[in-house]
């Protein structure tokens, strides 16, 4: 059985679930809203759903119900490679079944014949300034495809219950070429335009590491790294702008557009490329001594003591360790123990919680992904810093489009939150709350 068959199989058994509860359940109440929360980017209000991942406070992200170790351990590996091909995630993602190595297979064909990317991409790309972000470019160049949207061309003929099938080539297509206008951008800007064409019969992860120039294992690097970046659940900035936008019924490339613009930003993607910065000028005011405990102390709290954050640590969510820096601290212990970088990096993890704990400024001490993942970057070569949240996106439209795609499936409505003025916020406060 195909992917789409399965899917469809999948949201023809969920659908009657939400149906039910919205009109058996409509009005039972699930949370509530308070000043600090209106004020405060609505954090931690629970008014999302979605089924294709949940993070939790203390045990970190948990994709269809695993969390990662289980994930990696369950997932069909790329032959020679210590970890699971991007294409048997995907199907995981949006059917919340592990696949046979066959239907992997299948997928990885699939992937193939729909990853030639458009010439007029690349022209796109070569159009724009040399100097421009690559965040820039890959936005471009996932807004340029739009033209060719089977969504957008099946809109006014499709029934409502079957806009998930054009929705699902859309997004399945954008999967496919991303990484090729991934590798042509770094190419083109940082390489001379020196491009390296796919190769035939890799998985996902190995043809971008092949187009990238980039030897063994940076292949397991590609696909470990695409996974743990692929889904936070809804609320963070990609993923409920792709949401958002898609929930106006653009397509997938309109939608998954707008969603790396937000990812752009320092305070979401761009931050993994700020803590490389960080961790490389403080590897410099060590002035080639060892790390170690005492020096890094008087470092981080020099930092601090300058007012500026120890950035990587604190999370909007969690309250622990992040899982995905666990899983890429873990490859690291196993292929680059002794590497320079590394060891800071491994020092300021034993040293900073507790530091932070003393300053006493911070709700969660602990480590996020950003503090680990550029480091293993930098090792293998790939030291254009600037390019890491491009590396994000290509990982992040695996979650955002599997969500958007089973969004049209369940006929989630066009999202529209209500506001409310100061005043009334005022009103409220005085009177204890509203009435």
């Amino acid at each position: 059985m195909t992917l789409k068959a399965r899917l469809l199989e999948k949201i023809q058994e969920h659908r009657p679930r939400t149906q039910k509860l919205n009109k058996e359940f409509g009005d039972v109440v699930i949370d509530q809203v308070t000043i600090s929360q209106a004020l405060g980017g609505a954090r931690d209000i629970h008014a999302l759903v979605t089924d294709i991942s949940y993070l939790d406070y203390q045990e970190g992200i948990r994709f269809r119900g695993k969390n990662i170790p289980e994930t990696f351990a369950a997932l069909p590996k790329a032959a020679g490679g210590e970890y699971p091909t991007v294409e048997s995630f995907w199907h995981f993602l949006l059917t919340g079944e592990v696949p046979t190595q066959e239907e992997t297979d299948e997928i990885v064909s699939d992937f193939q014949a729909r990853a030639e990317v458009p010439e007029y991409v690349y022209d796109v790309i070569r159009a724009l300034p040399k100097d421009s972000h690559p965040m820039v470019m890959l936005s471009a160049a996932v807004l340029s495809m739009q033209k060719d949207s089977k969504f957008a061309a099946a809109y006014h003929g499709t029934k409502k219950t079957d806009y998930w099938d054009p929705m699902f080539e859309d997004a399945s297509d954008l999967v496919a070429r991303l990484p090729r206008i991934a590798a042509f951008i770094y190419r083109h800007k940082y390489k001379n335009g020196d491009i390296i064409p796919a190769k035939p019969g890799l998985d996902l992860g190995a043809n971008f590491a092949h187009m990238m120039g980039i030897d063994k294992p940076y292949d397991d690097v590609a696909r470990m790294y695409f996974i743990l970046h692929s889904d936070h659940e809804s609320g963070n900035v990609s993923a409920h702008t792709t949401h958002l936008v898609a929930s106006a019924l653009s397509d997938a490339y309109y939608s998954f557009s707008a969603g790396l613009n937000g990812l752009a930003g320092p305070l979401h993607g761009l931050a993994n490329q700020e803590v490389l910065d960080w961790i490389l000028k403080f590897q410099k005011q060590l002035d080639g001594a060892e790390a170690t405990e005492e020096n890094v102390k008087k470092a981080l709290w020099d930092t601090l003591n300058a007012g500026q954050v120890i950035p990587g640590y604190g999370h909007a969510i969690l309250r622990k360790t992040d899982p995905r820096y666990t899983a890429q601290m873990e490859f690291c212990l196993n292929h680059l123990p002794t590497d320079p970088l590394f060891k800071l990096v491994n020092m300021i993890y034993k040293v900073a919680p507790g530091v932070l704990t003393e300053q006493g400024k911070t709700k969660n001490p602990w480590p996020n992904v950003d503090a680990q993942s550029g480091v293993i970057q930098w090792y293998y070569g790939l030291r254009e810093y600037d390019f890491y949240t491009v590396l994000f996106g290509v990982g992040r439209a695996l979650g955002v489009l599997a969500n958007i795609t089973w969004d049209r499936a369940l006929g989630y409505p066009l999202e529209r939150p209500k506001s409310v003025t100061t005043a009334m916020l005022e009103e409220w406060a005085a009177k204890g709350g509203r009435k």
